[in-house]
């Protein structure tokens, strides 16, 4: 056996992975993995065969196809009210987790600190790991979920190089405020620190809640590279599709390293994205999409044991179970797949260490009636 000195010795199958495949082994309805059991819209799927049977099957431009970048450029404008050259300041990846890499690759050197908040999404600490960075883990208030900005003044050193944030937020369906927009000008002013903003669940908020963007701060979009998503919007996950907006001066950076981690992405899906960003609505109303679903999953378990507060954002809701079983929430996660039939994901990998709080995360972004079927089995605990 040849030797390797790995990069990640701690980290093996993600738990996305490991829950998904539980669910199969064991039959289990699946609401861990973060992705629609529905198709996405017929009309999308008839661009993309329309770009095929067109010829567009060969290698886009490195940066993207140029129309997609126009529609992502006036999408921001109009949102956040920020303009991004399309030539100059937008690139399209393979999926928002390649340009979360990308982003980390093109700044973080050895040595250099990156401050993220916990629970995190599992892609970002490998990602600076990955490329000698140093993590430095900030505890999101665990009643609120909110941000304790004394604390990252706290932690911030001449080493500090990046700070990760992801709203609206996986796993909690938290969002930025305003004030937190003040706080984090504050902190970077004057400073060399750059930002990198997870923004792939932009269009899923509930009950009048705005998602405010990195990107329509002045201030903060000059030092951040904004990452989002296609497949979360147009329920489309398994196309790997997303994009970056940064600064010229950032954006060459993260293209240095796109050529050579992807170079392209899909050619005949980002004409049909162009096309099909056209009809805003589609985008528009996808929050009023998913509140239906969290209401009516949250709706079927109000006679169960599980306490929770409605999520904000994103198709993910936490339930705490401390009144149903003092399992730790891997093993309880597991109980559930194996013996009640419902696949979920447990809390503690979002954090550096795997302390349990009792708490497991379900993606309501299923039909209505595995939601029910999931919800009944979940109420006789």
């Amino acid at each position: 056996m040849i030797n390797i000195n790995t990069k990640l010795p701690e980290w093996g199958t993600s738990i996305f992975t490991i829950m998904s495949r539980m669910a199969v082994e064991h039959n289990a309805i699946n609401l861990a993995q973060g992705f629609p059991d529905f198709n996405c819209d017929s009309d999308l799927l008839e661009l993309v065969s329309y770009f095929q049977n067109k010829g567009f099957n060969q290698y886009s431009p490195m940066q993207g196809v140029p129309n997609l970048r126009k529609a992502i450029s006036e999408k921001i404008e109009k949102i956040y009210s920020k303009h991004y050259d399309f030539d100059k300041e937008i690139t399209v990846t393979a999926g928002a987790t390649q340009a979360l890499y990308t982003a980390i690759t093109s700044v973080v050197k050895r040595g250099d600190e990156v401050i993220l908040f916990e629970p995190a999404y599992d892609s970002y600490v490998p990602d600076v790991l990955s490329n000698g960075g140093i993590p430095v883990y900030i505890p999101l208030n665990q009643k609120n979920y909110s941000y304790d900005w004394e604390l990252v003044r706290s932690k911030l050193s001449d080493k500090t190089r990046a700070i990760i944030l992801n709203s609206p937020h996986n796993p909690t369906g938290n969002l930025v405020t305003n004030d937190d927009i003040k706080e984090l000008e504050k902190i970077t002013k004057g400073t060399d620190i750059l930002l990198i903003s997870d923004e792939v669940y932009e269009h899923i908020t509930f009950d009048d809640e705005k998602h405010i963007s990195l990107a329509s701060s002045e201030a903060l979009s000059q030092r951040t590279f904004v990452v989002s998503s296609f497949g979360k919007t147009y329920h489309t996950t398994g196309w790997k599709m997303g994009y970056c907006a940064a600064p010229e001066n950032l954006t060459k950076e993260f293209r240095k390293m796109h050529q050579f981690i992807v170079f392209s992405a899909n050619t005949p899906i980002q004409y049909a994205y162009a096309e099909f960003m056209k009809q805003e609505d589609r985008y528009l109303s996808l929050g009023k999409f998913y509140q239906h679903k969290r209401d009516v999953f949250l709706k079927a378990m109000e006679n169960s044991k599980f306490k929770f507060q409605k999520c904000k954002s994103t198709y993910f809701q936490l339930l705490d179970y401390s009144a149903i079983s003092d399992k730790v929430d891997m093993e309880f996660s597991e109980y559930l797949t194996k013996e009640i039939g419902v696949a979920v994901i447990p809390l503690s990998p979002f954090y550096e260490r795997k302390v349990s709080q009792w708490l497991i995360r379900i993606c309501f972004a299923k039909s209505d009636d595995v939601l029910k079927e999931a919800a009944a089995k979940l109420n006789n605990l």
